[in-house]
């Protein structure tokens, strides 16, 4: 239940220095000489715009807050004027997050989660405070490698409520990770040396790759692979991916030119394409059984000379989150043994 105004939020920053004013006027002080320790931040506000995020646009906020459209639109615009960003932009007859918002709305997210949290835990209604695991996931990971490597969290004898967030690449979390709005970043790659933030990218395991197709094709592949190869319908990992650039070398080093159908991000969507004949496509063989009893293909050979390499990046050189502990050592032990 989200609190509306007046209804069970704690003063922000600005009510505060507002008390130290008023202290320092009693006192027969300079007002103008007072300071306020943080910038002002209007909580209600950041409640007004998390609820139209949240609920799509204003109209159906409206609804929720019980309050009227012109209130809310006029109440995020302040917010807007004081962090000097747009949080939102129109796209036709939507409106959408901008680059700020999207970081504005997982901070309030945040926020008021952990208000709803604090309520319950007051009250009595939570048996004990809910393990929070917040983890930057790069989007060019296969979402089953992911599953495998988070399932240990859920497993965990303490409640855990995992977040996960993605970007194109860790740099993209490497902001949130130093002031541990995130926890962990899950990627296929370490994280660079030129970072400005310190980090640590704690290996979690490697595995070979595997070709799949559906049957016609992988029959014909097959024979001669991977000479076979050559001219052949493939779906491929975009041309930024460290996945894409191990497989153009194999490629190369083999003198094998495929004839490219598609580049895509989303691992389970080359998938979705191998399976209706549009071409071949990789993956960590450690999904082999997975990807056969899932989608209508078969396997048409395997590489193990390409490695797909997976990391747990952090600013702890010695993990502590239990969540991220298990990960690590469940990862270690069986999916990348």
């Amino acid at each position: 239940m989200i609190a509306g105004p007046g209804k069970g939020l704690a003063p922000g920053p600005a009510a505060t220095a507002g008390a130290m004013n008023d202290e320092a006027m009693a006192a027969g002080g300079d007002q103008s000489r007072v300071r306020c320790p943080v910038d002002w931040l209007n909580y209600h506000h950041l409640l007004y715009f998390w609820v139209v995020a949240k609920q799509g646009g204003i109209t159906q906020a409206s609804k929720v807050l019980h309050l009227a459209h012109p209130t809310i639109s006029g109440q995020i615009h302040r917010l807007e004027e004081v962090l000097g960003e747009k949080l939102f932009a129109r796209k036709g007859r939507n409106l959408v997050l901008t680059e700020t918002g999207r970081v504005a709305f997982r901070y309030a997210d945040e926020i008021f989660s952990l208000g709803q949290e604090f309520l319950d835990t007051v009250k009595g209604r939570a048996g004990g405070e809910q393990l929070r695991l917040v983890v930057g996931v790069s989007d060019v990971l296969a979402k089953s490698i992911v599953h495998r490597i988070l399932e240990p969290a859920f497993r965990l004898e303490d409640k855990v409520r995992v977040i996960c967030r993605e970007s194109r690449s860790p740099e993209g979390f490497l902001g949130e990770l130093a002031v541990h709005a995130i926890d962990v970043i899950l990627s296929d790659t370490p994280a660079g040396p030129g970072t400005p933030v310190r980090t640590f990218s704690h290996p979690l395991g490697e595995c070979g790759t595997s070709l799949f197709a559906a049957p016609r094709l992988a029959r014909l592949c097959r024979k001669g692979f991977p000479r076979s190869l050559d001219g052949v319908p493939v779906l491929l990992p975009s041309s930024d991916s460290t996945f894409r650039r191990a497989l153009n070398e194999w490629f190369e080093s083999r003198h094998i030119r495929p004839q490219i159908i598609a580049e895509l991000d989303d691992a389970a969507l080359a998938s979705v394409l191998g399976e209706a004949g549009l071409g071949v496509f990789a993956a960590p063989d450690v999904l082999e059984d997975e990807l056969r009893a899932r989608y209508r293909v078969q396997l048409v050979g395997r590489v193990k000379a390409i490695r797909q390499r997976f990391y747990a990046i952090s600013v702890e050189r010695k993990i502590r989150h239990p969540a991220v502990v298990a990960i690590c050592e469940v990862a270690r032990k069986h999916i990348f043994a």
